[in-house]
């Protein structure tokens, strides 16, 4: 009988995950080239509304306005016949970055989905795993992703926690002409100011409050292979303890016979 069990709680202890560690590199690799392409470009973006401005920067027609562009970060510079943009918005850098972006967005999402499943052995996509491994390996995920959308969530957000209502007004001294809130939300973080002048703006860029919603995604995906995981490693804990309890009893039985 312990040699059953002992053969029993082998094989229930294996178990198969996907190999992801291919789609982790790849998720790292194009993550260091987006920063570096960023770096670049907004390296390209000092002083080029100035030129614009100044009319060193030659374009069709006469100057419009001038804007920048969250990503791939650029200054543009609207001309009255068509668009000059910094080197971030334009050529090699302008592929390289949405390209990157691609690459990183497309593994992480596949890595942190395949967490969610539990694959049979037998494939070549498959790696034996422990219920153990497996815990560890999604509870990382989980708090590298939820962390990196709760830094920046609190970036961004902080001053709806200190007063939503009179997020407009928090952090500065503004007496008697503070700016009035007219609208605010949580999901995403953002605001609507009004002043005293009748000006209205947003409290965040449109593409940060956005941003900070879709790094919601990998955290939500990362959490639910985490709870998974450990589910499935809960269960088989208590089927084990359900399986040791005949065994030792079986054991006992055996010794104090005659």
């Amino acid at each position: 009988m312990a040699i059953r069990y002992c053969a029993r709680m082998s094989n229930a202890r294996t178990y198969g995950g996907y190999r992801t560690g291919g789609l982790w590199v790849a998720t790292g690799i194009s993550f260091g080239a987006v920063v570096v392409g960023s770096g670049l470009a907004l390296l390209g973006m000092f002083e080029f509304d100035e030129r614009c401005m100044q009319g060193m920067t030659q374009g069709p027609g006469r100057l419009l306005r001038v804007r920048d562009q969250a990503f791939p970060p650029a200054t543009i510079c609207e001309f009255q016949h068509g668009d000059v943009s910094s080197i971030g918005g334009r050529g090699v850098l302008s592929v390289l970055l949405w390209g990157s972006l691609l690459v990183m967005v497309t593994c992480l999402l596949v890595a942190l989905i395949a967490e969610c499943f539990d694959p049979r052995l037998g494939s070549d996509l498959v790696v034996p795993m422990s219920r153990g491994e497996r815990l560890r390996r999604t509870g990382t995920a989980f708090f590298v992703t939820g962390s990196v959308f709760l830094m920046f969530y609190a970036l961004v957000g902080w001053r709806l926690f200190a007063g939503p209502s009179s997020v407009c007004s928090v952090g500065a001294d503004w007496g008697t002409n503070a700016p009035k809130t007219l609208e605010y939300s949580f999901f995403p973080p953002q605001a609507t100011c009004q002043y005293t002048s009748g000006l209205t703006r947003r409290m965040n860029p449109d593409w940060m409050a956005s941003l900070a919603m879709e790094l919601a995604v990998p955290a939500l995906i990362a959490g639910v292979g985490f709870a998974l995981a450990r589910r499935r490693w809960g269960l088989e804990r208590r089927a084990a303890q359900q399986d040791a309890v005949p065994a030792i009893s079986g054991t006992a039985d055996r010794s104090d016979a005659p």
